[in-house]
């Protein structure tokens, strides 16, 4: 709770003078698939990043040097995926994070020659990509699953008045209230005297 104490009392600085103030914050409406999706999200991000900024510490690591420019490539892919899965359309980012590990895999797949002295480290770099993969399909699926239920349709409500009890019912409803009100004995519902000169 002290947490979201305290994020309460930053987003309240930005907030201007006639802005409502943010008192304390309820139940969060994210589901398990959401955070998930959120936490991919950041991890293709920062992924990303170190595939931006470090490409030979990558290849030398898995003993793929001359690869650098694949790995910056998907890098920016990873960042573009990350963006996707953070935004209101998630679904796509998170789908197109499944079709990365699969580029993922391939290319490592060309690392996997007897050749390669860092051979288990690529191993390594496949199992991970294959847990990530699994990850990535698991709420991929449940976010599109989640939309698709939410999109079904508009709902139509022509054939609803509002009233709980019918129009008929309702129709002199606020005359009869008003008029019980002004013979009775709410002042606020009394005829005034005028006021003599």
């Amino acid at each position: 709770m002290n947490y979201v104490t305290n994020m309460s009392a930053i987003t309240n600085i930005a907030r201007s003078e006639g802005d409502p103030k943010i008192v304390r914050s309820g139940p969060s409406s994210l589901r398990a698939v959401d955070r998930l999706g959120k936490g991919l999200g950041w991890f293709s991000i920062a992924l990303g990043m170190a595939e931006l900024i470090a490409p030979q510490r990558i290849t030398r690591a898995l003993g793929m040097e001359g690869k650098e420019a694949i790995v910056r490539a998907y890098g920016a892919r990873e960042v573009a995926s990350g963006v996707l899965s953070l935004s209101p359309d998630k679904h796509i980012g998170l789908w197109s994070r499944v079709a990365g590990d699969g580029l993922d895999a391939a290319a490592l797949m060309t690392g996997l020659r007897d050749d390669n002295p860092k051979r288990h480290n690529v191993e390594t770099a496949m199992l991970m990509v294959a847990g990530i993969t699994l990850l990535d399909i698991v709420c991929a699926q449940g976010i599109t699953a989640r939309r698709s239920r939410n999109n079904r349709g508009r709902r139509m409500y022509r054939d609803r008045s509002g009233f709980p009890q019918g129009v008929q019912a309702a129709r002199g409803a606020a005359k009869d209230f008003l008029k019980s009100d002004h013979q009775g004995s709410r002042p606020e519902f009394r005829e005034r005297a005028p006021a003599s000169a």
